[in-house]
C-alpha cells in the first residue's frame, strides 16, 4: 500500500500534468480561432478557381497540350502526406498515416513515392519500404502557414510531375476541419488536371450546361499562368485545413487529459484522506488502550 508521501508526490506530478494539458489546451484554442478563420476564406476561392479551371480545360482546343494537363498512364504515382510536426494530437496523425497504409494497400501493384509534409508521416515510413523523396519538417508545427511556403511545396512537386513524364498521378492526404471535435481524411488526385468531360465519366456535357468562355490571351498563356496557381491554392488550402483539424485535435485532447487528471487527483486525494484517517485511528486507539492499561 503506498504511504502518505508516496501520495502526496503523485497528487503533486498529476497537478503539475494537469497545467501543462491546460495551458497547451489554451494555446491550440487560440492557434484554432486564427486557423479557422483563415480556412474559411480560402475555401471559396479554391473551390472556385478549381470549378472554372476544370470546366476551361474541358472545352479547350483539342490540339492544346500542359505538362500538367495530359493525361498519363497509371503505374507510378507521388503521394503527398501532410501529417503534423508534433504528438498530443489525440487519433489525428494516426488516422492520417492508416489512410495513406490503406492507400498504399490499395495500389499494392503500382509503384509510390511519397512526399512527407511533417515530422509523424516522414518519421513513421523512414522505417518502411516506401521511398520517400522529399520532406517538409516545420511548416505546421509554429500553428501557421504562409502562402510562399505552401508554393515551395506546390513548386516541387509540379516540377517532378513536369520532368518526370513517368510519373503518372499525384495524390495528396491530408486532414479537412469539420468542426473542433472533427476532422475528416480527404484522399484526392492533383496531378493531372482534371478536365470537365473526365468528371462525367467521359461523357459529353449536355448542350444546354455548355458555357462559351471568350479569351482575351491564347488560351496557352492564360493556362500557363492559372494551372500552376492552382496547384498552389490546393496546396496551400489542403496545408490550412490540416492545420486547423491539428489545433482541433489537440484542444480536445488536452481537453479530455486535464479532465482525466482532474479525477485521477480526486481518486489519490480521497485515498490519501483515508490513509491519514486510519492512521489517526490508529493513534488514538493507542492513546485509549495505553490510558486504560495505565489505569488499570
Amino acid at each position: 500500500m503506498a504511504n502518505l508521501l508516496d501520495l502526496r508526490r503523485r497528487i503533486k506530478s498529476v497537478k503539475n500534468t494537469q497545467q501543462i494539458t491546460k495551458a497547451m489546451k489554451m494555446l491550440s484554442a487560440v492557434n484554432l480561432r486564427r486557423a479557422q478563420e483563415r480556412v474559411l476564406s480560402a475555401r471559396p476561392f479554391a473551390a472556385k478557381m478549381t470549378e472554372v479551371l476544370t470546366e476551361l480545360s474541358g472545352y479547350a482546343d483539342e490540339s492544346y497540350h500542359h505538362p500538367l494537363l495530359d493525361a498519363r498512364g497509371d503505374s507510378r504515382y507521388l503521394l503527398v502526406l501532410i501529417t503534423a510536426d508534433k504528438g498530443l494530437a489525440g487519433g489525428f496523425n494516426a488516422n492520417l498515416i492508416k489512410a495513406a497504409q490503406a492507400f498504399l494497400k490499395e495500389h499494392d501493384g503500382k509503384s509510390v513515392e511519397l512526399l512527407a509534409v511533417g515530422r509523424k508521416g516522414r518519421d513513421f515510413y523512414r522505417r518502411r519500404s516506401v521511398e520517400i523523396v522529399g520532406e517538409y519538417i516545420g511548416l505546421t508545427g509554429k500553428g501557421r502557414i504562409t502562402y510562399a511556403e505552401a508554393v515551395e511545396v506546390a513548386e516541387d512537386v509540379m516540377r517532378r510531375f513536369r520532368d518526370d513524364e513517368t510519373l503518372d498521378k499525384v495524390f495528396i492526404i491530408y486532414n479537412e476541419f469539420r468542426s473542433v471535435l472533427q476532422q475528416r481524411v480527404v484522399v484526392e488526385q492533383i496531378l493531372p488536371v482534371a478536365r470537365a468531360e473526365e468528371e462525367t465519366e467521359g461523357q459529353t456535357p449536355q448542350a444546354e450546361t455548355h458555357i462559351e468562355y471568350i479569351y482575351e490571351q491564347p488560351p496557352a498563356e492564360i493556362f500557363g499562368k492559372l494551372l500552376p496557381r492552382l496547384i498552389e491554392t490546393q496546396i496551400f488550402r489542403a496545408l490550412l485545413e490540416s492545420i486547423a483539424s491539428e489545433q482541433g485535435a489537440r484542444m480536445t485532447a488536452m481537453d479530455a487529459a486535464s479532465k482525466n487528471a482532474g479525477e485521477l487527483i480526486d481518486k489519490l486525494t480521497l485515498n490519501m484522506n483515508r490513509i491519514r484517517q486510519a492512521a489517526i485511528t490508529t493513534e488514538i486507539i493507542e492513546v485509549v488502550s495505553g490510558s486504560a492499561a495505565a489505569q488499570s
